[in-house]
């Protein structure tokens, strides 16, 4: 079962609709509230990047399987200037947006796997995958 929706990241509301979609996907699949709420702060953080770093891109939710595990698979794309110092961005309290620079490590610790791919002046390709439990 492979099942994949998307949003396009364009406009602030639009991450809203994002969250919604992964938190319906992730109660589908059967994933508890705690599992939900992580998933869904993932995706939120993902589409904020988007809209506040390369202004627009997309979020894909995937329903994946590998073997007997089930999983939602979040890929947060875009098209944007890319990320010059993946390890600086991968650090705790760093923020050029004047947050609290808790995004990317914070997705990376509330997803199972994590995953940059990132060119300059091309764009940017997260991946973290979430497993049912």
């Amino acid at each position: 079962m492979n099942t994949r929706s998307s949003v396009e990241i364009i406009k602030e509301q639009d991450i809203v609709a994002a969250r919604k979609l992964g938190r319906n996907k992730a109660k589908e699949l059967g994933f508890g509230t705690v599992d939900q709420a992580r998933i869904t702060t993932a995706i939120s953080e993902l589409a904020r990047n988007i809209y506040l770093y390369a202004g627009k891109g997309n979020i894909q939710i995937q329903q994946i399987t590998e073997g007997d595990l089930k999983g939602l698979l979040i890929i947060a794309s875009d098209e944007g200037e890319g990320i010059l110092d993946v390890r600086k961005v991968l650090d705790d309290g760093y923020t050029t947006s004047g947050g609290l620079g808790a995004g990317l490590p914070g997705v990376k610790r509330l997803m199972d796997d994590f995953k940059i791919d990132t060119v300059i002046g091309e764009g940017t390709k997260i991946s973290a995958t979430k497993w049912l439990r």
